[in-house]
């Protein structure tokens, strides 16, 4: 949306989803990290405000609602020096939490989804693997039975840094961004969603003529197994993710220096594939494809 008499635009974006984990605040914090993330994906260097729905039973206790409300606030004052100016309360026979973050960026700051160019590298900014891991973290409460092959200290480990990667926020990744002068050698960017790394890779490719071929693999420790294991589509990087990483496409002579930046600034990032012209908007495996487990961030 522009704004009036200036080079500035408005970006707002909106997203609810159902909670993944029990404890309220951390809910609420991984709801906040998710929507603003869709505002960062831009390019937007700061989010002006969140605008909060949650829809509750009537049979909720008072305590988690109050808990979810109080998790997005400290997300958005602490985390990213950005506040809550409102929101809706609905009852719902199921739970939904999100809301509508919006921001303001220079328009010939955005960068958009769309871009990418031949011999682009993808760079990714937090590991994959969270639905698996998030599934182990239910069914250590109602099918431990289900687990038992699984080292239950190696799963804790990998629980408590599913969360630490839900609740990072991605605005670090466009403060890095920033630091340039001239970053047009980010050609297309987007947060990794619903849709998993392959899934947002292919958004990034409509229109392009070009594929993607995905060399590299960095995922929370366990979750390729556990995946194995639960049926979900590891393999094609196709599982959901939720509040992910920052997924760009960069021009292949900055992209070291580029990842230097990240790694100089606390955010861990690795290059997982190269843009090229297989097929038009085909998203494949290597057939090397090397796989990391990440243990910590």
């Amino acid at each position: 949306m522009p704004v009036p008499n200036s080079d500035m635009v408005q970006v707002k974006s909106i997203d609810i989803f159902t909670p993944i984990i029990d404890e309220p605040e951390i809910t609420g914090e991984i709801a906040a990290c998710n929507v603003t993330n869709d505002i960062f994906a831009m390019n937007v260097p700061e989010v002006s405000g969140m605008l909060i729905f949650l829809a509750i039973n009537k049979d909720t206790p008072m305590l988690i609602a109050e808990g979810i409300l109080k998790g997005i606030r400290t997300f958005m004052e602490q985390k990213i020096n950005s506040k809550v100016v409102g929101g809706h309360t609905i009852y719902n026979e199921w739970p939904l939490i999100g809301g509508e973050a919006s921001g303001f960026v220079d328009k010939n700051n955005l960068i958009k989804k769309y871009g990418v160019k031949l011999g682009d590298k993808i760079l990714l900014t937090k590991p994959i693997g969270l639905q698996a891991i998030m599934a182990a973290y239910r069914l250590q409460k109602d099918s431990p039975d289900l687990l038992e092959e699984f080292s239950s200290n190696e799963l804790n480990n990998s629980i408590k840094l599913a969360i630490d990667l839900m609740t990072t926020s991605n605005q670090g990744v466009v403060k890095t961004i920033y630091t340039y002068d001239n970053f047009s050698f980010i050609h297309a960017m987007t947060d990794v969603t619903g849709f998993g790394l392959a899934g947002s890779l292919k958004e990034m490719l409509q229109n392009s003529g070009l594929s993607a071929i995905i060399e590299t693999i960095p995922s929370i420790n366990l979750s390729k197994n556990l995946s194995e294991e639960l049926g979900y589509a590891f393999d094609g990087c196709l599982c959901s993710e939720t509040a992910g990483g920052m997924l760009l496409a960069i021009d292949p002579s900055k992209v070291e220096d580029f990842s230097n930046a990240l790694s100089s600034n606390g955010i861990s990032n690795w290059t997982v594939g190269t843009i090229d012209s297989k097929e038009a908007e085909l998203v494949r495996i290597s057939d090397k494809v090397k796989q990391i487990e990440i243990t910590k961030i």
